[in-house]
C-alpha cells in the first residue's frame, strides 16, 4: 500500500512539475501553443524537416518583452524587459535571435542582408554565404512605452541590436499614420557557432491588422 501510495504521489509530482516549467518560463516548446481566447497558434508553426525550412509566427505586441527563438531546439522563450535594471536583464541560457516589437538582436551572431526576395530564389540560385560582409549588433535603444508618444515623450531602454536585420521593416513616421513597408529580403544570420540561417519576414500584421504580429520564413540550417 505504502509502495502505491508512493509512485502515486511522484505522478502527481512530475505532473505538476512539467505544468509549472511552461508557466514559469514563458516557453513555447517545439510545438506551437494556442491563444486561449483566440486558437491563434504561435512559435514554430510550419516545420518542413525534409527541406530544413518552416514558419514562426510570434506575438511581438507587447513593447515590454524581448521573445528570444531558438533555431535548433525549435523553442521561443519571453522575456519581460527590467527597466528597472536592463544591465541585469536576463536572457535564455540558449537562443539564436530575438525580436522586440520590430527590432531584431543575435546571440552573438551576424548578418547579411541579400538581394533574393523569397526562400525558393535563394535555394535555387544556389548561393552560399562565405563569411564575409557581415554586420554584428550595435548598442542602441529600444521603446518600452509608447503611453506618452502624443505628448512627444517614448521611454526607450539601452539594448543591443542588430542593425541590418531590423531592417526588415521600415516604419515611417514623419507621417501619419506611419507608413509600414517589408524589405522583402531574405537575411543570412550566422550564428555564434558559425552555421548559418536564411530569414525571411513576411508579415508585422495579424488577421485583424493588428501590429506587432510577425511571421518568418526560416531554412535553417542553411
Amino acid at each position: 500500500m505504502k509502495k502505491i501510495s508512493s509512485i502515486f504521489i511522484l505522478s502527481l509530482l512530475l505532473v505538476f512539475c512539467c505544468s509549472c516549467n511552461g508557466i514559469l518560463g514563458s516557453i513555447y516548446d517545439n510545438k506551437p501553443i494556442a491563444d486561449e481566447s483566440t486558437g491563434q497558434q504561435y512559435g514554430f508553426i510550419e516545420i518542413d524537416k525534409a527541406n530544413n525550412s518552416g514558419t514562426i509566427y510570434i506575438n511581438a505586441s507587447d513593447y515590454m518583452q524581448w521573445t528570444y527563438v531558438n533555431l535548433h531546439n525549435k523553442t521561443i522563450d519571453i522575456k519581460v524587459i527590467d527597466t528597472a535594471n536592463v544591465d541585469a536583464q536576463t536572457e535564455p541560457q540558449d537562443w539564436d535571435f530575438a525580436l522586440h516589437r520590430y527590432d531584431v538582436k543575435t546571440n552573438k551572431g551576424a548578418v547579411q542582408a541579400t538581394q533574393f526576395a523569397t526562400l525558393d530564389e535563394l535555394r535555387n540560385s544556389g548561393t552560399r554565404p562565405d563569411g564575409s560582409g557581415f554586420s554584428v549588433d550595435t548598442l542602441g535603444n529600444v521603446t518600452v512605452d509608447m503611453s506618452g508618444m502624443m505628448d512627444g515623450n517614448i521611454k526607450l531602454v539601452p539594448s543591443s541590436i542588430n542593425r541590418i536585420l531590423s531592417q526588415w521593416l521600415d516604419v515611417n513616421t514623419s507621417v501619419m499614420p506611419p507608413i509600414y513597408t517589408l524589405s522583402k529580403r531574405v537575411y543570412f544570420l550566422q550564428l555564434a557557432n558559425k552555421e548559418y540561417a536564411a530569414l525571411l519576414f513576411t508579415n508585422y500584421i495579424n488577421e485583424e491588422s493588428e501590429k506587432g504580429y510577425i511571421t518568418i520564413k526560416y531554412i535553417y540550417p542553411y
